[in-house]
C-alpha cells in the first residue's frame, strides 16, 4: 500500500463473508479516511479500526490523481454526515478522492436487481418490519420487502437525467429567444423548463425514497441476520 491509495476490505453482508466492500483512503501513516460505521461520518481512524483484522486490498486505476491531491480531497470532507447507500457511500467517497468521479461499482452491480416496483407499496412491509414486529417474524418481513424492491432504477434514473437535460436545453432556448427579442418564444421555453424541473424534482424524490428504504432494509437485515 502507498500514501493516497484507495483501499478496501471485504466485510460480512447478510451473514455471507466477502459480499460487501468497505473503502477508504490510506493516509500513509497508519491512518485511513473513510465513512465510518455505524456513525456514518467521514473520519480519520487507525488502519486497524478500518480493517477489523481483514485483509486489505488496493483499487487500481490507469489514470488517477497524485497522492497529495487525493489526501487533500479526502481531508476536505472530514466530518461529512451525508452517507447514502445508493448515492454517497464509502466507495463513492473513496473513488471521488482518487479519480474525481463519485462512483460505486457495488451499487452499479446491485441496481439491476432492483426493477419494476411501485415505491409507495413498500410502506406497509417496512412498517411491519420496523415497528414492533416479533423478532421471529422480522426477517420474513425484511426479506419480503427486499424481494419487492425490484425498483425500476433503470427506468427512473434515465428519466431523471433526461428531465435535467431538457431543463437545461429549454433554458438555453429561452436565452437565445431573448437575444432575438422573441419574448413569446422565451416565455414558452421558460414554461417548458419549469415543467421539466418539476418532473426532475418528482423523480429525484422517488430516487431518494428508494435509497432511504433500501438502506434501512439492508441495515435491519444485517442487524437481524
Amino acid at each position: 500500500m502507498a500514501r493516497g491509495d484507495q483501499i478496501y476490505i471485504f466485510r460480512e453482508f447478510w451473514n455471507f463473508e466477502g459480499l460487501y466492500e468497505h473503502h477508504g483512503i490510506d493516509f500513509g501513516d497508519g491512518t485511513v479516511i473513510h465513512y465510518r460505521k455505524p456513525s456514518e461520518i467521514i473520519e480519520r481512524t487507525s488502519i486497524e479500526t478500518f480493517s477489523r483484522g481483514k485483509k486489505i486490498h488496493i483499487r487500481q486505476y490507469p489514470i488517477r490523481y497524485i497522492a497529495d491531491t487525493v489526501l487533500n480531497r479526502a481531508q476536505s470532507r472530514l466530518g461529512e454526515k451525508q452517507y447514502n447507500l445508493l448515492f454517497n457511500n464509502c466507495e463513492h467517497f473513496a473513488t471521488w478522492c482518487v479519480t474525481g468521479v463519485s462512483k460505486s461499482q457495488q451499487v452499479e452491480n446491485f441496481i439491476p436487481l432492483l426493477r419494476d416496483i411501485n415505491i409507495d407499496t413498500l410502506s406497509e412491509p417496512l412498517k411491519q418490519a420496523f415497528m414492533g414486529t416479533p423478532p421471529k417474524d422480522t426477517n420474513q418481513f425484511l426479506n419480503q420487502a427486499l424481494a419487492e424492491i425490484r425498483v425500476a432504477w433503470d427506468d427512473i434514473h434515465p428519466q431523471y437525467k433526461q428531465a435535467l437535460a431538457e431543463m437545461n436545453s429549454w433554458h438555453q432556448v429561452a436565452m437565445e429567444a431573448l437575444k432575438r427579442n422573441r419574448e413569446d418564444l422565451a416565455k414558452e421555453a421558460i414554461k417548458r423548463k419549469l415543467n421539466s424541473k418539476k418532473r426532475a424534482t418528482e423523480l429525484e424524490e422517488n430516487l431518494e425514497k428508494l435509497a432511504s428504504m433500501t438502506q434501512k432494509l439492508l441495515q435491519n437485515q444485517t442487524d437481524n441476520g
